[in-house]
């Protein structure tokens, strides 16, 4: 199987799909990302779908690379025979979704070999498969895909099988649609003319962004392409990650699926797109706010779908083994249900950084914060279950006061700043200073010298080096800089951060994890907070070097094993290289 990292995602603003460097497509969810699979060896083996189209002899490519800053992807092998390149691509979504594979014969000759294995529902269905004219025609239950391509097909054990040879300047297309079994054909698309249109889309809109120069201008810019990536076009929202059930542990049960919307990884994804000058992103997702969280305040969620749906039941689909025998692999977030304070204050901080970018207050918007606001008010001193989402006891966690106190500090600075805004600011900044001292008083350990996990435990946790970040204290603060050595001493494997000790945290999960990769960028933060340039560069570049050969990173990394572990790509780990870049090269 194989390894996370060896995975490149394209895509259409309303799914994805992976594709690994063996030329297989081993993920893909249609019509959208929280769609059930149709291709799923990514979390099973060839046989829960996938679709391969390389050289007849196999084996993973000579080099692959995206073509400039787009997502399109190119895949090259170099052979005895000559050389092929295979080109993939999602369209910008029109009425349905495509994936477009040309294969392209760059020197002399080369025996191809394509199987498209179509499994619906994750897996778990095998279509009637049968030819429609010059397509080819899938279908089971609601779900309907057509291949077109001019290369030869047959049907062998279940699966469609094209072998043919391309030579130099041969281009031989395969083009993939979905669309519901129970509507007529949709429009086919032309292949070549695909392909330009979705190399200008992308050209266009990096073309959007801020000038971005310096040495980590095109790491820069392919996160922010990845980020935009994970975005659901129709809606504005945002997705954690285009998979699920990645494990954080090769073998172990912490397997969960981040095809759905958390309003704080939005939120740093929005912070991440402003900072790259992608206002209209911005805007599109306030829009989403405001409609996924319309109601009563109490009712607010971590997560919401992709639609701003509240409902996302968890559930285990026992038929796949999962990644590498990972399991269980499963659907849903049963952690939609819990209750995090830190969220009102990423909201409210998310929606105060696009206002002070240049995004126009609106009336709705205000309304939506006072209502936040107000309701925060009257619950900022529970306990909760904390932004790691731990499945064990609710505590009073150090971070979710810090972003309670952020919450009250925008809501008071933006009535000062803007006078067309009302809201009573003088309780409010009393607010922000009694939860401030607060937190100095039962967040900070004296003997540690150090922030804890939580209130009156002992426990370190890497959230808490986001402090300076939002302003809570000074960068060079004594109890910062102690915070920081005590994570580097205690908190740390080869050199890079967990994200907190899982012996003395009581999760509520067995097994471990690797290294949360977003942490190590928070610890970025705060050395270059600190006043520690050379250290903060020093540890943003052995980061980079984690990233795969086309620039993605997934949620975690194993130290042990070298390798990605998570869900990916990831958008926690892509906002966050985004921010410790941009801060790095302000100096």
């Amino acid at each position: 199987m194989a390894r996370i990292e060896d995975y490149a995602i394209v895509g259409d603003l309303q799914t994805a799909a992976l594709i690994s460097n063996e030329g297989s497509v081993d993920w893909m969810c249609l019509p959208r990302f929280d769609s059930p699979a149709c291709f799923a060896a990514l979390l099973d083996g060839p046989h829960a779908g996938r679709w391969i189209l390389a050289p007849a002899g196999g084996g993973a490519c000579t080099r692959r690379r995206y073509v400039g800053q787009t997502l399109v992807l190119e895949t090259e092998w170099e052979l005895e025979s000559g050389t092929v390149r295979v080109i993939d691509f999602m369209p910008p979504r029109d009425h349905a979704p495509d994936i477009v594979r040309i294969v392209e014969g760059v020197s002399g000759t080369v025996q191809m070999h394509g199987e498209l294995t179509l499994r619906f529902d994750y897996g778990s269905v095998r279509p009637w498969v049968h030819h429609d004219g010059d397509q080819l025609l899938a279908v089971a239950g609601p779900d309907a895909v057509r291949l077109r391509t001019p290369a030869p097909t047959k049907g062998h054990e279940w699966s469609t099988v094209s072998d043919f040879t391309v030579s130099a300047g041969d281009r031989v297309p395969f083009v993939l649609t979905w669309s519901p079994s129970y509507r007529g054909h949709p429009e086919p698309v032309d292949p070549e003319r695909a392909l330009a249109g979705t190399l200008s889309f992308w050209q266009e809109w990096c073309a959007r962004g801020n000038d971005l120069d310096g040495p980590y201008a095109d790491a820069v810019k392919r996160s922010l392409l990845t980020l935009k990536a994970l975005t659901y076009q129709p809606t504005g929202g945002i997705v954690a990650a285009a998979t699920t059930s990645l494990p954080e542990q090769l073998g172990g049960p912490r397997n969960w699926d981040y095809r759905y919307c958390w309003l704080r990884d939005a939120t740093y994804t929005l912070q991440a797109l402003i900072a790259g000058g992608y206002l209209d992103e911005a805007k599109a997702w306030r829009e989403w706010l405001l409609r996924a969280v319309a109601g009563d305040p109490a009712d607010l969620q971590i997560m919401y779908g992709l639609d701003g749906a509240r409902r996302l039941p968890e559930s285990e689909l026992k038929w796949l083994r999962g990644y590498e025998d990972s399991s269980p692999v499963r659907v849903g977030n049963a952690a939609a249900d819990q209750f995090q304070l830190d969220v009102w204050g990423e909201t409210l901080n998310g929606i105060a950084w696009a206002r002070e970018e240049g995004l126009a207050a609106t009336e709705d918007a205000w309304d939506l914060q006072m209502a936040l606001m107000e309701h925060l008010e009257g619950i900022w001193d529970q306990t909760d279950n904390g932004l790691w989402e731990v499945r064990g006891p609710r505590r009073h966690f150090t971070h979710s006061k810090v972003m309670a106190w952020v919450a009250a500090d925008r809501m008071s600075k933006a009535v000062r700043r803007h006078p067309t805004l009302d809201g009573p600011v003088d309780r409010w900044e009393a607010l922000r200073d009694t939860i401030h001292a607060d937190v100095l008083a039962h967040g900070f350990d004296q003997e540690r010298n150090s922030f804890v996990q939580s209130y009156g435990a002992t426990a370190l946790d890497a959230s808490v080096l986001i402090i300076p970040r939002v302003g809570f204290l000074p960068g060079d603060d004594p109890r910062m800089l102690g915070t920081i050595d005590a994570i580097n001493r205690e908190l740390t494997q080869d050199g890079l951060v967990l994200r907190y000790q899982n012996s003395a945290s009581d999760d509520g999960l067995p097994g471990g994890e690797g290294v949360f990769l977003a942490c190590s960028f928070w610890m970025v933060d705060a050395l270059h907070a600190a006043g520690r340039q050379r250290d903060a560069t020093a540890l943003f570049e052995r980061l980079l070097d984690l990233r795969n050969d086309v620039g993605l990173l997934s949620e975690e990394w194993d130290p042990s094993g070298q390798r990605q572990l998570g869900n990916t790509p990831q958008a926690f780990s892509h906002f966050a290289l985004v921010t410790s870049a941009l801060q790095l090269q302000a100096g």
